[in-house]
């Protein structure tokens, strides 16, 4: 089985419960560089699957919070 680094990841989280994908962004957050593209991917997909009004919301935020 050849799985690219996306599809490893998703894989991986597949069947995590709700409390259990909290808890992995919960510990990621800080975390050492390598999490980076995991919560990359997990980003990836609230992100296409938001409406834009939450995805607003989300830049919005981002923007605050970088400036």
């Amino acid at each position: 089985m050849n799985l690219n680094l996306r599809q490893a990841i998703i894989q991986r989280m597949h069947d995590k419960s709700n409390e259990e994908l909290f808890d992995v962004i919960a510990d990621s957050m800080d975390a050492e560089e390598r999490v980076l593209p995991g919560l990359g991917v997990l980003f990836e997909i609230i992100w296409k699957h938001s409406e834009a009004d939450t995805q607003n919301q989300m830049v919005a935020t981002l923007k605050e919070h970088l400036a």
